[in-house]
């Protein structure tokens, strides 16, 4: 450890006394494999979600499997399914009564961006959980399957922390077609 130039009286005070990179890398690790999504489903993407907790699926292995009946014990928002304008303020307020740090991660299509009830001259559908909140993480699909929202644990995880738990599989396109005839 080296010194910095300080008054006399402190130099022997050691660089590294304010810097706290390794503590925070320890602490964003214990974050990210210990996260307590609120308990929290809106439309039936919640099906996915609880399936998603169950044995099948085991989210338990990822740290998330303890989902929290208060904001106040939770840190991950999942917002599974449609939100209306008249539930806006409900999430908006449990959203706030949240700890920080605090994550959302929009679970299906209607989370997303409203999903099959967006059409002209509708009035009572948000257009998608990022109008009002921070969204962190996207998982498509309608309804999303349980290893989608996985992997956006995972993805949530990787964002925290700045590594991933496995490499990502980048999928592999034949530059040939399979078939002769086809163009």
């Amino acid at each position: 450890m080296g010194t910095q130039k300080l008054p006399p009286a402190l130099n022997t005070v050691p660089e590294s006394f304010v810097q706290f990179a390794l503590a925070d890398k320890l602490i964003n690790l214990g974050r990210a494999n210990s996260l307590w999504p609120l308990t929290f489903g809106i439309a039936c993407c919640a099906i996915e979600m609880m399936a998603t907790g169950a044995a099948r699926f085991d989210l338990s292995r990822f740290g998330a499997e303890v989902f929290r009946p208060s904001p106040r014990q939770s840190d991950v928002m999942i917002v599974a399914g449609t939100i209306s304008k008249k539930m806006m303020p409900g999430i908006k307020t449990l959203y706030d009564q949240m700890p920080e740090p605090k994550w959302v991660i929009a679970l299906g299509n209607c989370a997303i961006s409203g999903g099959p009830f967006v059409y002209e001259g509708q009035y009572g559908i948000v257009e998608g959980a990022d109008q009002f909140l921070p969204v962190d993480v996207y998982i498509p699909g309608c309804p999303p399957r349980p290893e989608a929202l996985i992997e956006g644990i995972i993805e949530l995880e990787h964002k925290i922390t700045g590594w991933r738990r496995w490499p990502k599989v980048e999928p592999q396109w034949l530059d040939e077609p399979k078939f002769p005839n086809t163009p």
